[in-house]
């Protein structure tokens, strides 16, 4: 295992591998109960759902450990699986197989740019307060997820201010204004002693902080009534939902799916390529964020990592592994029946925990593969355990702050537009496309365009497209 993981190289130990692992699972269970509940409005089977979402993430996360050697774990994304339903579904009527399609197509799109090494040249474009100011953006987004799945904040939005789904989402215009929740709920308190349980912790420096505070906050739920230890009694049926997955299973390739998007309406075609490219862009962005935001500042991605990207050939750098894992993990997720499958930012609790090699992944996907079983065990953990984590974690992160020159507008503009657009537009990808555009606005303005990287100018210009398509559909 020290020979395969190299864990004396990256500073790390068998039992804080697996802890890390565990808090990295813990962390993203909830896509095993949220994705099926999202998907199957379309029609999917939801116990076709269920197993997808756990295949999808144990295979994209074993590539991610066994061949890239990080601690990164894979799941379907969130954000990637709403505009499955709401947006390819729902808004454009597509049918879930040919929206499948569509995903097993920006799979292969997202290999080919990887083993073309136009993803390693879009990060060596990125002009290096921009990368200082991603992590410190995902450092942000990170801790709002936390303080949102904590039930801190609450929103408000004045009648007529907003539109309602078919489906029963409702979308709120900017009208809409967050605030804090009164403290009290039996939830919301045991989110509060969650936090000061995790900090305290984190203060006396406490080894294994971050799973111990998951642990004692789901025990203490369950006096408080937050945890139903009811539900323990209640087990999915496996046998029905492996039937439903062969429902699901290569539909993305059948004459429903991929085949039907190119022959049913020719006359579709341009719109078909230009979701599959939203879908794309999103995707390759989300992950580029993850892991310069969250890799270089911890080392997982170090000089000598960082040289072999910029220099080798092949798949000599753990970059350019990784990238290729997270490539593949969407075209085998859009085959057993799941949306895009990506590298998940609460990866980052796991790093924050320790983890800095392929082992924590592995860990975690063991885990995934155990919850197919163990669904009831894993669903009392409540969302109260697990921000905590992602709060804190995301403390540490705005230390990549400290590298950008504040006091240089040219540096702050972008740089502040990267970081507050990932976090309150909940997207790692806009707040990168916001920190490109005025990074490009910028640069023009001081009579220094030919400084931008021409990568750099195609990047803003497909964003600006995508942009224009979503206004459109």
């Amino acid at each position: 295992m020290e020979k395969f993981f190299k864990l004396q190289k990256h500073g790390t130990t068998v039992s804080t591998e697996i802890v890390a692992g565990i808090t990295t699972f813990f962390a993203m269970a909830y896509i095993i109960f949220v994705n099926p509940q999202m998907l199957s409005q379309t029609g999917i089977p939801h116990g076709a759902v269920f197993l997808a979402t756990i295949f999808a993430s144990v295979a994209g996360t074993l590539v991610m450990g066994l061949f890239a050697n990080v601690p990164y774990a894979q799941a379907p994304g969130m954000g990637l699986n709403a505009f499955f339903t709401y947006t390819v579904c729902f808004g454009l009527g597509y049918t879930w197989k040919q929206a499948l399609g569509m995903v097993f197509l920006c799979g292969l799109i997202n290999v080919l740019i990887t083993v073309t090494k136009i993803r390693k040249l879009i990060i060596k474009a990125i002009p290096a307060s921009v990368q200082s100011a991603i992590g410190g953006g995902i450092g942000i987004f990170i801790a709002y997820i936390g303080i949102k799945n904590a039930g801190l904040l609450e929103f408000t939005a004045d009648p007529g201010t907003y539109v309602s789904l078919d489906s029963g989402t409702v979308v709120a215009n900017s009208a809409i204004v967050p605030g804090l929740v009164k403290f009290n709920t039996s939830s919301v308190i045991l989110a509060l002693i969650g936090i000061v349980v995790l900090i305290i912790l984190l203060v006396l420096k406490v080894k294994g902080a971050i799973i111990i505070s998951i642990a004692l906050t789901t025990v203490i739920a369950i006096p408080m009534g937050v945890v139903d230890l009811s539900n323990l009694g209640t087990t999915t049926s496996l046998s029905e939902s492996f039937v439903q997955l062969g429902e699901t299973f290569g539909a993305a390739l059948g004459k429903d799916g991929l085949i039907s998007l190119f022959t049913n309406d020719p006359s579709k075609i341009p719109q078909i390529l230009m979701t599959i490219f939203a879908f794309s862009l999103s995707d390759t962005f989300d992950t580029l964020g993850t892991f310069i935001g969250t890799g270089k500042r911890t080392g997982i991605f170090d000089e000598e990592d960082e040289k072999a990207l910029q220099d080798g050939t092949g798949f000599k750098s753990k970059m350019d592994r990784a990238l290729f894992a997270d490539s593949v993990a969407t075209s085998i997720g859009a085959l057993f029946g799941t949306s895009n499958t990506t590298t998940y930012v609460e990866s980052a609790a796991g790093i924050g925990a320790g983890g800095r090699t392929g082992l924590t992944a592995v860990v975690t996907a063991i885990l995934f593969l155990l919850s197919m079983f163990l669904a009831p065990i894993v669903s009392i953990v409540p969302a109260q355990a697990t921000a905590p984590a992602l709060i804190a974690v995301g403390i540490m992160m705005l230390s990549s702050f400290k590298e950008v020159e504040w006091t240089d507008l040219d540096e702050a503009i972008p740089a502040f537009f990267a970081a507050i657009f990932m976090a309150l537009c909940y997207s790692i990808s806009y707040g990168i496309a916001a920190g490109f555009i005025f990074y490009c606005i910028v640069k023009v303005c001081k009579g220094k365009a030919k400084e931008i990287h021409p990568i750099l100018w195609v990047t803003v210009a497909l964003f600006v497209l995508n942009f224009i398509i979503l206004s459109t559909i």
